[in-house]
C-alpha cells in the first residue's frame, strides 16, 4: 500500500476511535509536535498541554483529512501551528496580572509585605530603571498591562489604538528587557 493510502487508512481508524490508530499517529508525530510546541511556547509544561490539545483536535477532525490535498505530516503540523498560535494569542490578550513576565525576571511592584525585602526592592528599582530606557509606548504598555493589570483590549481603548499595536509594543518591550537582562525566555 502506498503512503497516501496508508495515511488515509490510519486517519479513518483515528476518526473511528480506534485506540491503536491514535497510538500509531502519536508515535509518528508526537515528538515533532512536542518539539515545535516547546519552541513556540517556551515552556515544557505548556507544550505538554498543547500537544494533548493538538491530538484531541486531530482526533475530532480526522474524518476531514484528504491525502489528495496534503501529506499527513503537513496536515498534522498545520493543526499544530494553528493551535499554538491560538495559545499565544490567548496569552497576549490576558497576560497574568500581578507579576511581570517571569521570563524577564521582573517582580510585581513592592507592596507592604515585600517592601521590607531589600533585595526585592533593589531588583524592582533596577527593572524600573531599565524600563525607563525603553521607548515611551513600550514602557507605558508594559506598565499598564503588567504593573497596573489592564488587559490588552483595555490598554488599546485607553490609548485609542489597535490591539495589535499594543501587542506588538508589549512584545518588543519585553524582548528588549530580556536582552538588557541577558536572560533567555523561561522554559
Amino acid at each position: 500500500m502506498d503512503q497516501p493510502n496508508e495515511d488515509k487508512t490510519l486517519m479513518n481508524g483515528v476518526a473511528a476511535g480506534h485506540e491503536a490508530s491514535l497510538r500509531t499517529l502519536y508515535e509518528r508525530f508526537g515528538a515533532l509536535v512536542f518539539r515545535n510546541a516547546c519552541q513556540v511556547l517556551g515552556s515544557t509544561s505548556e507544550a505538554e498541554d498543547a500537544v494533548q490539545d493538538v491530538f484531541v483536535q486531530i482526533w475530532r477532525t480526522a474524518d476531514r483529512y484528504d491525502p489528495s490535498r496534503s501529506k499527513l505530516i503537513t496536515w498534522v503540523m498545520l493543526i499544530s501551528r494553528r493551535m499554538l498560535i491560538d495559545r499565544l494569542r490567548r496569552r497576549m490578550i490576558r497576560p497574568q496580572s500581578g507579576s511581570l513576565d517571569e521570563s524577564v525576571g521582573i517582580p510585581a511592584p513592592p507592596d507592604s509585605a515585600t517592601a521590607a525585602d531589600p533585595e526585592l526592592l533593589e531588583h524592582f528599582t533596577k527593572v524600573r530603571r531599565r524600563m525607563g530606557e525603553l521607548p515611551e509606548l513600550q514602557r507605558d504598555v508594559i506598565d499598564l498591562v503588567y504593573i497596573k493589570g489592564f488587559s490588552l483590549q483595555e490598554v488599546a481603548e485607553q490609548r485609542d489604538m489597535p490591539v495589535g499595536t499594543v501587542k506588538s509594543a508589549l512584545s518588543r518591550g519585553l524582548q528588549r528587557l530580556r536582552e538588557k537582562f541577558g536572560i533567555e525566555a523561561a522554559g
